[in-house]
């Protein structure tokens, strides 16, 4: 696949909204290596580690998350330069025409969520971070992380699919009802919020200052996604997690460069 490149419509809806579907983002094959990648993993416990990945549900209604996900190998490390997006990404968020021009990833994550499970709404413009701020100027986009939710099951009505909060990527106040996070609220019928329903395949990108979650799973069985979350090349992880150098060596070197974008420079021995 040729890597595609945002067209105009995509810039404008992107600016408007904060988000964009890329549609049939990741090709048949790879789908079903990821498919049966998830179907092969052991059982594991929050916290437990699977060779340089970890389990690390961010609640315990968020289901399974497996962080530094891209150590699992295989079609994991494909998504890395996936075609279907990373010119999105380079033109969003990769600080072109500046002198640290570049990407880095600095979380990846494979999330499998069953019935009953959500994602809680965060972000948004109002006091958010800086590493997710959204901004254009002079001809570029300058945002500080850009998220890339890939649909490795369908998504649509009662799969618990992603919902956003269209243009509260620049808000200036508060959603007065946003709820509590450490609580759990659900944001299922939060004003304003719209659910993104996607097909398997379809990949969603978003700035992370767009307030966002996950709708609640209605029904049996699971939703799989990836979650691969790029910055400019200067950032860094914020749970401490690091590539292996077992990694970084099997790797191509433009996705090294992604996953390690600035080498560690120490004297010769």
């Amino acid at each position: 696949m040729e890597p595609r490149q945002p067209r105009p419509i995509d810039d404008f809806l992107f600016d408007l909204n904060g988000y964009v579907v890329i549609e049939n983002a990741v090709e048949p094959a790879l789908l079903d290596e990821l498919t049966a990648a998830v179907d092969a993993l052991p059982p594991l416990k929050v916290g437990e580690w699977l060779g340089n990945a970890q389990r690390r549900d961010y609640t315990g209604e968020t289901g399974l998350e497996i962080h530094n996900c891209v150590e699992l190998g295989g079609p994991f490390e494909q998504l890395i330069d996936n075609p279907g997006w990373i010119e999105y990404v380079r033109r969003y968020c990769g600080e072109q025409k500046s002198y640290v021009e570049g990407l880095f990833i600095d979380e990846c994550i494979l999330s499998v969520r069953n019935a009953g499970g959500h994602h809680p709404v965060h972000s948004g413009a109002y006091q958010g971070a800086l590493r997710g701020a959204y901004h254009y100027a002079n001809g570029v986009f300058r945002c500080g992380q850009c998220n890339v939710i890939l649909a490795i099951s369908d998504v649509g009505p009662g799969d618990g699919p992603t919902m956003v909060i269209p243009g509260s990527h620049k808000s200036n106040f508060p959603h007065p009802n946003a709820g509590d996070y450490g609580r759990g609220d659900r944001m299922d019928h939060l004003e304003g919020a719209v659910p993104l329903h996607l097909k398997k395949g379809d990949a969603l990108l978003f700035v992370d200052g767009v307030m966002h979650g996950g709708s609640s799973r209605t029904n049996p069985g699971e939703r799989r996604v990836t979650i691969f979350r790029y910055g400019p090349l200067w950032g860094a992880t914020r749970f401490g997690y690091e590539y292996s150098k077992e990694l970084l060596d099997r790797l191509t070197p433009e996705r090294r460069k992604i996953l390690q974008p600035v080498p560690p420079l120490r004297p010769t021995p």
